[in-house]
């Protein structure tokens, strides 16, 4: 065992203490005063109800952590990553088929062992507080379409990697950067109509007083808008969202149809001037540019580390690879992404600010504060959330931030 080794236990240690101590400080607040702003979001019954979920999932999120930390553990100090590397050299000696067999070990492993613990979240806790719609048969085909795609465009990145490191060496990381930002920016423009087709149902909004308003609205502030679709999430769940995807002619805006029972037309309008204020900031091409930028740095801090056999023999396997040193800088990595991630949501949380202000002053404050509190209540979601968590976690501010911001 090398001093990296060592070095990736104690990450995983530290990782897995901060994220404890991080919930624990989080769930001593969910008794907090509710902020003056938020008095009218829940009725005493209601408040009571989400109290209840915050703490049921947060019960069951320390056993489902303790359980993939003692997993990971085990499986570093015992030799796990040795045996799948083993097995997977015992079907091949072709370094890119011993990589792919190598990775879909992993991940199917640790997606079935995980499996049931997903399942009681959905058929247990969600079916409890009412938020789950979905059915076991929904559930389990969801999961193979997932280990579907991740063959697909997972094992094709791993391939294309491998080839690229084989043929260009040290400079592999530039051509895999290329590869994907290429995706990226088709995912970007596509994932609506290519993704999310596979999971859920997409319809055009149909015509009406609502979609007569949004096209007002949109005209108002310049906003050439063809797409507005609503998405069949009710089938899953009742909890509502709206999000923006594309950009150009490929923008659309796409509606839970649960966002539409839950909330008046005016609302709707709001969360959807919400959105447009996003692609009016251009929060969607920043955000994908900064992504582009931190998955570079990745790969080029990647590239200086991945022909050090230590990286490789870090994990436990005695012939160093490839797709062991993945494994090994994926760990050691771990902390300057977590970093990446908080100046990321620090940003997030900023554009939302930004996005909020558009709707604003483009179609009020009132519906859009109405709305966040309707949508926080129907997801019961946390009220009084603790600083420290939020700093480290949330990609939106608090609602009681969020309103205070569009009171002022």
């Amino acid at each position: 065992m090398n001093k990296l080794f060592y070095i990736i236990a104690i990450i995983l240690i530290l990782e897995f203490l901060v994220e404890t101590v991080l919930d624990y400080l989080n769930a001593k607040h969910y008794g907090d005063p509710i902020p003056e702003e938020l008095t009218d979001v829940f009725e005493i019954a209601e408040y009571q109800k989400s109290q209840e979920y915050q703490k049921t999932n947060y019960k069951f999120g320390v056993y489902t952590s303790i359980f993939s930390f003692l997993l990971t553990i085990a499986f570093l100090f015992f030799g796990g990553f040795e045996w799948v590397d083993q097995t997977a050299r015992s079907f091949s000696s072709n370094n890119i088929i011993i990589a792919l067999i190598f990775f879909g070990i992993i991940t199917l492993g640790s997606d079935l062992l995980t499996t049931p613990f997903s399942y009681y979240q959905t058929f247990t806790i969600e079916e409890r507080f009412g938020f789950n719609k979905s059915t076991k048969k929904l559930f389990f085909i969801d999961k193979l379409k997932g280990w579907l795609m991740m063959v697909i465009l997972g094992g094709g990145v791993i391939t294309i990697a491998i080839l690229f490191y084989q043929w260009a060496g040290p400079n592999f990381w530039l051509y895999v950067w290329g590869l994907m930002t290429i995706i990226i920016i088709f995912m970007n423009l596509f994932y609506s109509k290519l993704i999310v087709p596979l999971f859920n149902k997409q319809t055009p909004l149909e015509n009406g007083n609502l979609k007569t308003q949004i096209e007002v609205y949109a005209k108002k502030v310049g906003f050439e808008l063809h797409n507005i679709f609503v998405i069949d999430g009710s089938k899953r769940s009742t909890k509502a969202n709206a999000y923006f995807s594309g950009f150009g002619k490929e923008k659309r805006v796409t509606l839970y149809d649960t966002l539409i029972n839950d909330l008046e037309e005016e609302e709707i309008v709001a969360v959807l001037a919400h959105e447009v204020g996003h692609y009016k900031k251009k929060h969607i091409v920043y955000n994908l540019i900064a992504s582009i930028l931190v998955l570079g740095l990745t790969l080029f801090i990647l590239s200086l580390f991945i022909n050090n056999s230590a990286v490789a023999t870090a994990i436990g396997v005695t012939q160093p690879s490839f797709h062991a040193a993945l494994i090994g800088f994926g760990i050691l990595y771990s902390p300057i992404s977590e970093i990446s991630s908080l100046i990321m949501n620090i940003l997030s949380r900023k554009f939302e600010y930004e996005a909020d202000d558009y709707a604003k002053n483009t179609f009020g404050a009132p519906p859009m504060i109405s709305a966040l509190k309707k949508l926080s209540k129907h997801s019961l979601s946390n009220l009084t959330p603790h600083a420290a968590y939020v700093f480290m976690h949330y990609s939106h501010p608090p609602l009681f931030r969020r309103i205070k911001n569009l009171m002022v």
